[in-house]
């Protein structure tokens, strides 16, 4: 088979795909009632919100000089935010999200997409600019966007672990980053780092698989990781349930405190859970990181 045919192939297979992503994160997107928020930012409105202190880099002509003449400090008048608001994503596409303990369940990779889309459905249809992080995919408006995004997520990256995408962070913006997280987590400490020097605030949405956080594995046990690179056997599952929750407990505090240090939000997400549930947890997380 040629080069040429194979590329065709894979891209009409991942094309295949797009569609019922698409339906379903539209539908679960529309059980979500948004309701009035009041979308209370700072911003170029027309309607008075508060005073704050005058920062550098504020233009002399941004001044309130009778709010300012009662002291010394300089105060800025700040209207209500009418401007879209850049809301920056990254999911996971690495190997250890394409797991799934039963049948009965998604697996990470398939939920994690699928809640990404639907919040980007939800912001736009909000008026604001949605994207990819990195270079790839700046924010933007519209419907025609949401396709893009719905693509560049039809793609699977082969290392087991898919570290968080951090350049071209738009200042002031906000992110949502969906992953299992258990990889590097120097990677993840690293992303909110820099997205915190400039001004990004967002939400860690940590999607795992029951099984995952249950470890119910008794007996003879080979554990392998999606991606082959890692392979385990053991004759006594059960004995190795203390280390791993005790390992997973820390790997989450550790993840709470970057987020803590960072001014980020996490959530916690098991793929038998509701996908909405989920959805209205992220959109609310992501407007209280509004103010």
């Amino acid at each position: 088979m040629t080069p040429a045919l194979t590329l065709r192939e894979r891209s009409e297979t991942e094309a295949s795909r797009l569609p019922p992503l698409l339906a379903h994160a539209e539908q679960l997107a529309g059980t979500v009632l948004l309701g009035d928020h009041g979308r209370r930012r700072a911003g170029l409105g027309d309607d008075f919100w508060q005073y704050r202190p005058a920062q550098h880099g504020d233009s002399r002509r941004l001044i309130d000089h009778r709010r300012s003449a009662r002291g010394d400090q300089q105060f800025v008048r700040e209207r209500e935010w009418q401007i879209a608001q850049s809301v920056m994503l990254w999911v996971d596409q690495g190997a250890s999200m394409r797991f799934a303990s039963d049948k009965s369940v998604p697996q990470k990779q398939e939920r994690a997409r699928l809640l990404a889309l639907a919040i980007a459905i939800l912001l736009v249809r909000g008026g604001e600019r949605v994207g990819l992080t990195g270079t790839r995919l700046p924010p933007r408006r519209g419907n025609a966007q949401i396709i893009r995004l719905a693509e560049a997520w039809t793609e699977d990256a082969d290392a087991d672990y898919e570290p968080p995408e951090h350049r071209a962070m738009v200042p002031y913006a906000r992110a949502v980053f969906v992953s299992d997280f258990l990889g590097d987590l120097s990677e993840v400490e690293t992303a909110l780092t820099k997205a915190a020097d400039r001004g990004v605030r967002g939400v860690l949405l940590q999607v795992l698989d029951p099984s995952e956080e249950l470890f119910p594995f008794q007996g003879r046990t080979i554990f392998e990781s999606v991606g082959g690179t890692v392979r385990h056997e053991t004759l006594k599952a059960g004995e190795l349930r203390g280390r791993y929750l005790e390992r997973l407990a820390e790997r989450k505090a550790k993840l709470q405190e970057l987020c803590h240090v960072t001014g980020w939000q996490l959530g916690l997400h098991h793929t038998n859970d509701s996908a909405q549930s989920a959805l209205l947890w992220l959109y609310r997380a992501l407007d209280g990181g509004r103010r």
